[in-house]
């Protein structure tokens, strides 16, 4: 006896649902995403093949080029504030709460404290490299170096953050003291980098990282 044959009927996906959920991702990340800034002093970094990565938050950079000139950024806008906060009281130079709101969008900036106010006055694609001239930073512990100033400021920030978030926010893990990292030209001469290096050792910050461009191994 033959067997019976079952009529196959055509299977259809409804994608609604799926287009939906798509859409609604693809807006989300378009309306969170923020532009990435274009760099103030652009470097030429060496090459290595180290592949560890930066942390994205409890950061700062110091960037060295065009024959010697200092820039500083602090990753987080939260500790960036509160560091110009520090800076602000240790100079006895004040600043308006505008002045700290363009603070906090500023990756990095390469000006004596003197002169931030000026530079926070001007528009963002006017404060380009050609008009700073770059961190003061020398061999001494005084307000003189104001690059030692930046960071340990910076550091004693980044403590009060993370304390500030534990207290606030349920489950807070505290990312631990603030990183540095040195981002220099390859061109840069050994006299400025041993003032950076020296400055941040001068503050008890012995481990630091650089930052490089990757070479592919033979």
């Amino acid at each position: 006896m033959g067997k019976a044959k079952v009529k196959r009927a055509s299977t259809t996906i409804d994608m609604t649902a799926m287009c939906d959920v798509s859409f609604l991702l693809l807006t989300f990340f378009v309306l969170t995403a923020t532009a990435r800034q274009p760099e103030v002093m652009p470097v030429d970094t060496p090459a290595s093949t180290t592949l560890d990565k930066l942390p994205d938050d409890n950061l700062s950079v110091i960037t060295v080029g065009n024959k010697g000139k200092v820039f500083f950024g602090v990753k987080n806008p939260e500790v960036r504030k509160l560091t110009l906060k520090n800076m602000s009281a240790k100079y006895g130079i004040g600043f308006s709460e505008e002045d700290y709101e363009k603070f906090k969008g500023l990756d990095e900036f390469g000006v004596p404290i003197k002169n931030l106010r000026a530079l926070l006055s001007l528009e963002n694609d006017k404060r380009t490299e050609d008009i700073q001239p770059g961190i003061p930073v020398d061999s001494t512990e005084a307000n003189s170096n104001e690059l030692y100033q930046w960071v340990q400021q910076a550091r004693l920030a980044t403590v009060e953050f993370n304390r500030d978030q534990e207290s606030k926010v349920k489950n807070w893990t505290d990312p631990g003291p603030m990183k540095v990292a040195i981002k220099a030209d390859a061109e840069e001469k050994y006299s400025i980098m041993n003032l950076i290096i020296e400055t941040l050792r001068n503050q008890k910050q012995n481990k630091f990282s650089f930052v490089t461009g990757l070479r592919q191994e033979n």
